[in-house]
């Protein structure tokens, strides 16, 4: 999806919170974290090291002490005494959150009326009825608002979705899996109050990916849930249908018996094209193509996908560069995940 962005008002230092907010030949990206997250080493910190556009400022978090810990520790020069403070900060042009699903939502539309942009960890929200609050704000402030689907950014992503439509003839079906043992049981991965559940901590990637390469929006037909706990999924495999009749299937999973797989199957009717490694395939991927009597295997070379995410995300500040995982894309997987929930017989996150 391509966010709405505005251009700037020519002879004008900044915007206010309502259109955006550009200083006069801004060059680089002032960012300010929320959250003194595990997710932010690997998904900001590091990449802003190598994209001279990004400089991190300053961080946030609900103990301002654990906060000054975690700024010293990862070189941060400031630090804010609370999330609205870091919002309020004039010299914070743009905020990564990285909080508890629940609250993605909340301070994306928050950053948004401080006139900020906001680069989110997915799921952009807890459900699709708040991540469709988020796409009107962002259309209406003119800021920019992108979801961390990180693995968009490489071209793998790309190379995944020609070859589903250009290789393959009419696809018959699609499956993805996201599967992977994380033995805590603690936290947020399993509270429903926080937005917790393996649908929406592992599953949110394998369902954004089946809409990627399948023939269209998909509807859902059914799901079944394996619970961690009342109303929490520790796995889940859902059924969908795309238009023209081609069938879809997820799974996922963070503790079951399923053996681990982050996996892409696209069967059409004159081959078939199967990926391993979708999300992270800087540390290892395999594309293999059969169709027309023939095999091909390739290798999809590309940067780290938090760099490159980080670096699409500054140039659509700078430079009204295309978004590719927006809100109204975010939206849409989230009207899958809430969908998978009720099909299963469980709540939709952020319902009370």
């Amino acid at each position: 999806m391509v966010g709405t962005l505005t251009t700037p008002p020519a002879g004008r230092l900044e915007v206010g919170s309502k259109a955006g907010r550009y200083r006069r030949g801004m060059r680089v990206v002032r960012m300010g974290v929320l959250g003194a997250s595990r997710v932010a080493p690997e998904a900001l910190f590091g990449p802003a090291r190598a994209v001279p556009e990004v400089e991190v400022v300053a961080v946030a978090a609900r103990d301002p002490e654990r906060a000054r810990r975690y700024a010293a520790r990862h070189g941060v020069p400031g630090v804010r005494p609370g999330y609205q403070a870091l919002l309020e900060d004039a010299g914070v042009d743009a905020v990564y959150i990285a909080l508890p699903n629940a609250a993605h939502a909340e301070w994306t539309l928050r950053a948004l009326e401080a006139g900020k942009h906001v680069l989110c960890e997915k799921p952009l929200a807890a459900n699709a009825r708040q991540a469709e609050e988020v796409a009107a704000a962002a259309r209406r402030t003119g800021l920019v608002v992108m979801e961390g689907m990180h693995y968009r950014h490489h071209p793998l992503a790309e190379r995944m979705r020609v070859l589903a439509r250009e290789a393959l003839g009419p696809i018959i079906h699609v499956e993805t899996a996201n599967c992977w043992p994380v033995p805590r049981f603690d936290g947020v991965l399993y509270d429903y109050g926080l937005g917790g559940g393996a649908t929406m901590i592992a599953g949110c990637y394998a369902i954004d990916c089946l809409r990627l390469v399948g023939p269209g929006e998909p509807v859902v037909t059914g799901a079944r849930a394996l619970l961690r706990g009342p109303g929490v999924d520790r796995a889940m495999t859902g059924e969908c249908v795309f238009p023209g009749g081609a069938t879809g299937r997820f799974r996922c999973s963070l503790w079951s018996a399923a053996r681990p797989s982050i996996s892409v199957r696209v069967t059409g009717e004159r081959g078939e094209l199967r990926v391993s490694g979708y999300l992270m395939p800087q540390v290892f991927h395999r594309l293999v193509l059969r169709a027309g009597g023939e095999t091909r295997r390739e290798r999809v070379p590309g940067e780290p996908t938090y760099l490159a995410q980080l670096r699409a995300f500054a140039a659509a500040v700078l430079s009204h560069g295309r978004v590719r995982t927006g809100p109204e894309n975010a939206a849409a997987t989230l009207r899958l995940i809430d969908g998978f929930y009720r099909h299963s017989g469980l709540r939709p996150r952020g319902l009370g």
